[in-house]
C-alpha cells in the first residue's frame, strides 16, 4: 500500500510591528519660535499703548516759583512744623494731549527749601521756612494733607497754594477740555471741587482722554 503522509501547514509568521515614525524636531523648534514671537509682540503692543512716561523724562506741568510762600491761602496756614492731627495722602496725575506731566516737589513748602536724595536718586524736600497743611515732598504726585483740624480739602485748595489755575478748561498752563477721573471713575463736576481723601487717585486729562492709570502708594503712606 502506498504510504500515507500527513501534510503539515507551514508555521504562520507574525507580522512585524511597524516602526514608529520619527517626528521632525524642527517642527517643535518652529512652533516654539512662533509662540515666543507672539508673546514679544503682545508685550511691545501693551508697552507702546501705555501713556505712562518713564520718570526720568517726565516734564513738570509747572514750576514752584508761583507757589505761596507763607501767606494764608483759602484759610490754610503755613506753620513752622507739619501738623498730624488730620493726616491723609492723595495722588494727582496730569496728562496733556496724552503725555504725562509731573507735579513738582516742594509745593506748599516755603523757601528756603532743603532737599535730600532718595535711594532712587530723586529729591525729597525735608524742610523749609514753613509747611502749608497741603504740601508735596516729592515729584511723584503725592499730596500730603497734614492738618491741625479735620476738614475737607479740595484739589482747588491745592492749586491755589501752588499758584496755578484750575478749571474745566485749564490745568496750570495747559489749556483745553479737562476730563477728570477720581478713583477710576469719571468726575463730571468742577475739578476744583474734587475732595482730597485718603489714597484718593485723581487724574486730569487736558486735550485728550487717557484711560485712568493706577498708582501704588509707598509703604507707610
Amino acid at each position: 500500500m502506498p504510504s500515507m503522509t500527513t501534510k503539515r501547514n507551514p508555521p504562520k509568521r507574525s507580522n512585524p510591528k511597524p516602526k514608529p515614525k520619527r517626528r521632525n524636531p524642527w517642527i517643535f523648534i518652529l512652533l516654539g519660535a512662533v509662540i515666543a514671537l507672539g508673546a514679544v509682540v503682545t508685550v511691545v503692543r501693551a508697552t507702546s499703548s501705555s501713556p505712562t512716561t518713564p520718570a526720568a523724562t517726565i516734564q513738570p506741568l509747572a514750576g514752584v516759583d508761583t507757589a505761596a510762600t507763607g501767606t494764608t491761602v483759602d484759610g490754610i496756614q503755613c506753620q513752622s512744623s507739619e501738623q498730624v492731627l488730620f493726616h491723609v495722602h492723595s495722588h494727582l496725575a496730569v496728562y496733556v494731549n496724552g503725555v504725562q506731566r509731573s507735579i513738582p516737589e516742594g509745593i506748599g513748602v516755603a523757601p528756603p527749601r532743603q532737599t535730600q536724595q532718595q535711594a532712587d536718586g530723586t529729591p525729597f524736600v525735608v524742610s523749609g521756612s514753613c509747611f502749608y497743611w497741603l504740601h508735596s515732598h516729592t515729584a511723584d504726585g503725592i499730596i500730603h494733607v497734614e492738618s491741625p483740624v479735620q476738614r475737607t480739602y479740595t484739589l482747588g485748595n491745592w492749586f491755589d497754594i501752588w499758584g496755578q489755575p484750575l478749571s474745566a478748561t485749564q490745568v496750570g498752563p495747559a489749556r483745553g477740555t479737562v476730563i477728570a477721573y477720581v478713583d477710576g471713575q469719571r468726575f463730571t463736576g468742577n475739578p476744583r471741587d474734587i475732595p482730597l481723601g485718603d489714597h484718593t487717585l485723581i487724574q486730569l486729562d487736558v486735550g485728550s482722554d487717557v484711560a485712568p492709570q493706577g498708582f501704588t502708594f509707598p509703604p507707610g503712606l
